[in-house]
């Protein structure tokens, strides 16, 4: 009865819901799994959300429905529940961060950005059946992310630079797994990292629907990689070692950036800053264009370096606005007790109202906007280099 009950309240859910759902899926109490998915519904998984103090085991059918589709933001803390355990040593040696002062390097840089590459691989990378973390097209996407990252540092890395570069695939217990690359710095006595990061898994309402995640987070996913670009192209030498992440399994409950946080903790890897951009492409009728600086569950010093670094370098504003408890992969390394923080497209009431569908596409509004997602290409970029190459103090 209560399986039933819960896809009633599916059926419900998509009677409600104006999308164009495509290839609808028979609603039926047996149905567990889909051609081309590794997901067995009728698992348990140990769910940590605002609504609740205690982690509580559901279902992944309850996590999908209960959780997912009526947009409550949750850790799914089933393979990390050891995460933060070390989190209150770090906040007692945080680092400060600086005034932003390196533009003699950081400008030439902006302006050798392009929305070019963003176009031909947010094309691409939207062009995906779904990259739904436990699917067959979600493995596809994040192998072809990872040869297009592979490609980029081949043709835009000198040679003495490529040997400071690593990239590889941090694998995980489903099949996408999470990318991560790293630009060695120079120093041999600060063994502090940056880390620049967005998530590559896409999803629908209910999983088994196309999901092209052109915004969420195609748009963040192909800012941060354009960034790399830009930073190989000039040839940047960072004293501290910068890290691009791309996280799997954001949509199942941070799964693919707790994992890689528990990961750090665990090894005590000094990662003094992260900045996460989710969603960095759509400007809402009618408003002003502007960078949304999330102010709530982030790093209060580390937000407010952010906001010095949008005041000096970009063309638009920023606003201050809130997204909630666990709302990107940031979470996770605040929960590890790393300064995190978190930039998104507009005002959080203001963003893309289609992500989770099938209208989540490049061309479903004039609305999503290239321009707009290279501001946030030119604060990663500024984020990396003042954070990378300027000393601040422990």
């Amino acid at each position: 009865m209560k399986s039933f009950a819960i896809l009633l309240s599916l059926v419900s859910l998509i009677t409600a819901t104006p999308l164009a759902f495509e290839a609808q899926i028979p609603l039926k109490a047996e149905l567990a799994t889909y051609p081309g998915f590794d997901l067995d519904l009728n698992a348990l998984r140990l769910v940590q959300s605002e609504e609740s103090e205690e982690p509580v085991w559901m279902t992944e059918l309850e996590k999908v429905i209960q959780l997912k589709a009526q947009g409550i933001k949750f850790f799914d803390i089933t393979e990390s529940q050891e995460l933060g355990f070390s989190a209150s040593f770090k906040s007692q040696r945080k680092a400060s961060f600086p005034v932003p002062n390196a533009t003699e390097i950081v400008e030439p840089i902006l302006k050798t950005l392009s929305i070019t590459g963003p176009q031909e691989n947010l094309k691409k990378f939207s062009s995906f059946r779904t990259r739904y973390y436990r699917s067959d097209t979600g493995k596809q996407s994040q192998e072809w992310l990872l040869s297009k990252i592979s490609e980029i540092t081949a043709e835009y890395a000198s040679e003495s630079l490529r040997e400071l570069i690593t990239a590889k695939p941090f694998p995980h217990s489903w099949g996408q797994s999470s990318i991560i690359v790293s630009i060695k710095g120079s120093s041999s006595t600060d063994d502090s990292v940056v880390v620049i990061g967005a998530h590559q898994d896409s999803t629908n309402i209910w999983p088994f629907l196309p999901a092209p995640g052109a915004d969420d987070d195609g748009s963040g996913s192909v800012t941060i990689l354009e960034s790399y670009r830009a930073l190989l192209a000039a040839d940047f030498r960072p004293v501290r070692t910068i890290e691009f992440h791309w996280y799997s399994a954001e949509e199942g409950g941070l799964l693919g950036s707790q994992a890689i946080a528990k990961d750090y903790e665990a090894r005590s890897v000094n990662v003094i800053a992260m900045s996460q951009f989710d969603m960095t492409a759509w400007v809402k009728r009618g408003t002003r264009e502007e960078v949304g600086i999330i102010t709530d569950f982030t790093d209060e010093d580390l937000t407010n370096f952010n906001m010095a670094l949008v005041n000096l370098y970009l063309n638009i504003p920023y606003v201050k606005t809130e997204c909630g408890y666990a709302c990107s992969d940031h979470a996770s390394w605040r929960k590890a007790g790393y300064p995190s923080s978190f930039t998104i497209e507009s005002s959080f009431e203001n963003s893309n109202k289609n992500i989770h569908s099938t209208n989540d596409r490049i061309d479903i509004s004039d609305e999503f906007s290239f321009t707009h997602l290279l501001e946030f290409s030119k604060l990663a970029v500024a984020f990396a280099i003042e954070l990378g190459s300027v000393k601040s103090s422990q």
